[in-house]
């Protein structure tokens, strides 16, 4: 089977990272983004993979073929970038002679196990119950469990069961028939051609398909879910269990962290739930729930719930205080 990853986007929710970045290239533990999703891929056996870049595509494109070379990757540029239905539409050539095909999207992390879904023998869509569907595309099932409707970001959401970006296609022919359709009509929402309205047209017509709760979805679209999902994923067993005492005496590292190669650590306490990249300098700081990138230096920081960027330097107040009795001093205000 083929993989179809779209990662076209710009990212603009995750300023100003994306502004020297691709999105899924983001530091997430130990890994980035996209190598998640493709290691995920890997471990089910799928070797093919189409990457639909856009935006600072060059640079997922050598990101692909110096950390996978084994992979056989064909890379497909959309431009202009009108959507995901779009994204597909463009890259069709790559998957239209294929039997099925499974599509992750570039900026989601969907934990799950991927053989029933392989081995399914309808369209299979992958969905998590959410508090505020209308954010997202949903997904209406029917008595016999069947899906029945599709909306992308509805205003009033019948369901609450939300689309993660994962979809395992069983008919490519009748999708890139779907989706010329939708060019076709020109049928946009929200000013974009969506793979939710091509999925839908393909339900008129017949296909069936079929939903699949994930069992963790990050969408790593913003800070928030990006922080969180880095958390998470430190808290696997092959991570939560290795210990960096050893090499950085005098600092204190509470687990579970990951620490990159070359990093030099000195005077500071690191963790829990921290990620940091290669050849970083911190001196004399508090970091917990944070990432942070490769090649950067901290000094006299205290941070938590942060992202810092590859190269950057942060360098804050370190006090000599001769403080008497009875007194109170407040840096927080």
């Amino acid at each position: 089977m083929k993989a179809v990853i779209p990662v076209a986007g710009i990212g603009s929710r995750l300023r100003p990272h994306t502004h020297t970045q691709p999105k899924s290239l983001l530091p997430v533990a130990d890994n980035t983004i996209l190598g998640h999703i493709v290691d995920r891929l890997l471990e089910a056996g799928i070797q093919d993979f189409v990457f639909i870049i856009g935006y600072l595509g060059e640079k997922i494109e050598r990101y692909v073929k110096e950390k996978y070379p084994q992979l056989n990757a064909e890379f497909v540029v959309q431009e202009p970038r009108e959507g995901l239905g779009h994204a597909l539409w463009i890259a069709r050539h790559t998957f239209e002679h294929e039997q099925s095909i499974l599509i992750m999207l570039g900026d989601a992390i969907v934990d799950t196990d991927l053989q029933p879904i392989l081995d399914a023998p309808y369209s299979v869509l992958g969905v998590k119950k959410v508090s505020k569907p209308s954010m997202f595309g949903v997904t209406e099932v029917g008595t016999d469990e069947f899906v029945v409707k599709l909306v992308e970001k509805p205003r009033i959401p019948k369901s609450n069961f939300a689309l993660v970006g994962l979809y395992k296609i069983a008919n490519p022919q009748k999708l890139i028939e779907s989706l010329q359709h939708i060019i076709d009509e020109d049928q946009r929402t929200l000013g974009e051609y969506h793979l939710t309205d091509a999925l839908m047209h393909m339900i008129r017509n017949g296909e069936q398909m079929v939903k699949w709760n994930v069992d963790q979805w990050f969408d790593c679209g913003q800070k928030d879910t990006l922080l969180e999902a880095n958390a998470t994923l430190l808290n696997r067993p092959h991570l939560r269990h290795i210990n960096y005492s050893q090499q950085f005496p005098g600092s204190i590292i509470i687990p579970p962290v990951t620490i990159g190669t070359g990093c030099t650590i000195t005077n500071s306490v690191i963790g829990p739930n921290v990620a940091i990249g290669d050849d970083t300098t911190i001196t004399s700081s508090i970091l917990s729930n944070s990432i942070i990138g490769s090649f950067s230096e901290l000094r006299n920081a205290v941070m938590h719930d942060s992202i810092i960027g590859s190269d950057a330097s942060f360098k804050g107040f370190s006090h000599s205080l001769n403080i008497g009795d009875s007194t109170e001093i407040n840096f927080g205000q």
